[in-house]
């Protein structure tokens, strides 16, 4: 007898997904340590400098030393930030080959971060705290997390202004005054779109850097480091201070952006175009008025 063409299909899916299933499960042990691997070289390591240098926002005066004479502790802040995103941006060797490395991480990580969201299995329902509440979160916080470095990168990176409150267009040479002005809304103040990215901004690096302060505690039983209970509290004690670190330096990163004025980041970064060591590589000062950010209209 032979079979109908709605049994041959189902039959054909059902092998295709079975296939598709038995490599990662064949795999699975290489697959599950190199998704763990992942999240923290490079992405979390990334994720700890970007920090470190987004906060310099409200430290930064501290760090300029000598050269921070002069500055007032909002200004200094605007200046180190400054110098730090310019010299990444023009210092740095092999800057793409870093970038590709890590969006080849990002997109190997997300991906089998998904498939492993989807097909695991949670008991909040009926066990709503502990492990089973911070398994939940950690799956809710990778969705929100790729979403956000998405528009992060889209909009800051590759120039996508259409998403952008005003239009604004990110430039690494004004890297404080356009960013103020991407987070607020305009280069005049607050705008109401201004507030709704500031909030997605917020609850995006909020959940990355729990992701990444949980993900790390479950990379140690992943990798087998945590073995007992003991271990894993006291590995879980160590984790949730690193993640209160990155929180108050995410947020504080956060906090600097949003109080801060666009004509005080504006004329501080004039200030430093103007100097010879700045303006020589890159740009005149002359120019300067040339790149102020553009306003669209939305």
């Amino acid at each position: 007898m032979s079979a109908s063409p709605s049994s041959s299909s189902q039959s054909g899916s059902s092998q295709s997904g079975a296939a598709s299933q038995s490599v990662l499960d064949k795999h699975h042990f290489l697959l599950r340590r190199l998704h763990s691997l992942t999240g923290i070289v490079p992405i979390g390591l990334f994720l700890i400098a970007h920090l470190v240098t987004n906060s310099s926002i409200v430290w930064g005066k501290f760090g300029l030393r000598a050269e921070g004479e002069g500055y007032s502790l909002v200004e200094g802040g605007v200046a180190y930030f400054w110098k730090e995103v310019k010299w990444i941006n023009e210092q740095i060797p092999h800057l793409l080959l870093i970038e590709i490395v890590l969006w080849l991480s990002i997109a190997f990580h997300s991906i089998f971060g998904i498939i492993y969201a989807r097909s695991g299995r949670s008991n909040t329902a009926s066990y709503g705290f502990g492990g089973n509440f911070r398994y939940w979160l950690q799956r809710m916080s990778g969705y929100i997390g790729v979403l956000y470095i998405f528009y992060h990168v889209a909009t800051l990176r590759w120039g996508w202004t259409f998403l952008v409150p005003g239009g604004t267009k990110w430039s690494h040479q004004q890297s404080v005054s356009t960013m103020v002005a991407a987070l607020q809304g305009s280069t005049t103040g607050w705008t109401v779109w201004g507030v709704v990215v500031s909030i997605f901004y917020f609850v995006g690096v909020t959940a990355l850097v729990f992701h990444f302060a949980n993900g790390l505690w479950t990379a140690a039983i992943t990798w087998g480091l945590t073995v007992s209970r003991t271990a894993q509290q006291r590995w879980g004690y160590a984790c949730a201070a690193l993640g209160v670190g990155l929180m108050g330096m995410a947020w504080a990163s956060l906090i600097g952006f949003k109080t801060l004025s666009f004509d005080q980041a504006a004329a501080v970064e004039k200030k430093l175009l103007s100097t010879p060591a700045a303006s020589a590589p890159a740009q005149a000062p002359e120019r300067l008025a040339e790149t102020v950010p553009s306003q669209n209209t939305p």
